[in-house]
């Protein structure tokens, strides 16, 4: 091989060497919050009329007596909670989890039974049962408050617990309806949430068997905007109930 062959070599090695040396690595991520990649998400739509989409993940390893049933917001949906990674760190948790769209959210059609108040009770145990649910904990961001609240009153012996997240349509019932509720109940918000946070809160603090977390520098959707804070504080109140 002649001289300059060589030093083309060389400096091909060279710049190759630079070039290796200043490229990025990969981002960091925390596998806390994304959840493992063992963690299956399955999605499907319930047997009612009209059927509801939902998305699932089981227990990684022995499952714990709580099953979590996540709704959403006006914005989001059942995707959401993918993305987050609450459902994969719940399933790596011991807990079945299960994300559903809203009538008229996602993949769910609209519903004429979710006009009504009894109607979105009904809709609501309805999914449970269909999903097999046992020891349901509902946890109620924002609009879901409209399918949540009403089922808490009618059939909260149904739930192991309940976590609203700053949820709509609290103004709706009356303080003796609160104090008959006994579900072990986690009432999340965001400390710059200054409307609709305060007067849920103001509302289900009649609740009897309450606990309150307020999420530092965190809006309206403060599980979005802290969700390792928020995660810390679910898992803590799924591991001490009963």
């Amino acid at each position: 091989m002649s001289r300059s062959q060589l030093a083309l070599l060389g400096l091909g090695l060279f710049l190759m060497l630079l070039l290796y040396v200043g490229l990025p690595g990969p981002p960091e991520q925390s596998s806390w919050l994304w959840g493992n990649p063992r963690v299956t998400i399955l999605a499907g739509l319930t047997p009612g009329n009209p059927p509801v989409f939902y998305r699932e993940a089981h227990p990684l390893h022995q499952a714990r007596r709580a099953e979590v049933v996540l709704l959403h917001g006006k914005a989001y949906n059942s995707h959401t909670w993918e993305q987050l990674g609450t459902l994969q760190l719940l399933s790596q948790r011991g807990y079945r989890a299960v994300a559903l769209d809203l009538p008229g959210f996602g993949n769910s059609a609209p519903s004429e039974e979710a006009k009504t108040e009894a109607g979105r009770a009904e809709l609501l145990q309805r999914v449970l049962q269909d999903l097999k649910v046992q020891n349901a904990v509902l946890v109620s961001p924002s609009l879901s408050g409209r399918y949540a609240l009403p089922f808490l009153m009618r059939d909260h012996q149904k739930l192991h617990g309940f976590v609203p997240i700053a949820p709509t349509s609290t103004q709706n019932f009356t303080q003796e309806q609160y104090w008959a509720v006994k579900t072990p109940t986690l009432i999340v918000y965001g400390e710059l949430d200054r409307i609709l946070a305060l007067e849920s809160l103001r509302q289900l603090r009649h609740l009897p068997n309450h606990s309150v977390v307020k999420l530092r520098d965190a809006g309206h959707a403060c599980y979005l905007q802290k969700p390792q804070d928020f995660h810390h504080v679910l898992i803590s109140f799924l591991d001490h109930l009963p």
